[in-house]
């Protein structure tokens, strides 16, 4: 069996890391299935789908190494073509991904007891965001 899922996110831009955890569950609580997985996919190419330890020390560390990999303030190709200064937040996103699976087991995500999953929006202006959820399992 597959379920979809919608996800809307209102963000901030400019690394926002939102967590995302407590909606998986609630979605996984409604859908009736015990094992399988949860897909997680963001369209677009200036947001990402990963997981972390949600803690404050952590939401200042990732933008800030981001920052090194791929400042904002670089120069893009990208930026060069369109003109819109987000070249920076095509880079991190394709360097973190578009995309999660979390396995489920027992009606539960499997997750360590610090791992949250987290959406986050890489562009340089707020966002109305839009993420797609499929549980695939029995």
């Amino acid at each position: 069996m597959i379920i979809q899922k919608s996800l809307s996110l209102e963000t901030r831009g400019f690394n926002h890391i939102i967590d995302i955890t407590p909606s998986l569950h609630e979605f996984l609580a409604g859908a009736g299935i015990a094992n399988g997985s949860i897909l997680v996919f963001v369209p677009g190419s200036t947001g990402g789908l990963t997981t972390i330890e949600y803690e404050p020390g952590l939401l200042k560390d990732i933008p800030e190494v981001l920052d090194t990999i791929a400042p904002m303030d670089g120069r893009y190709h990208h930026n060069d073509t369109w003109h819109d200064g987000n070249g920076y937040a095509h880079i991190r996103s394709a360097l973190i991904g578009p995309s999660i699976t979390i396995p489920v087991e027992n009606n539960r995500l499997i997750l360590g007891t610090w791992q949250q999953v987290v959406f986050i929006d890489f562009d340089n202006r707020p966002r109305q965001r839009q993420l797609h959820v499929q549980i695939n399992g029995e």
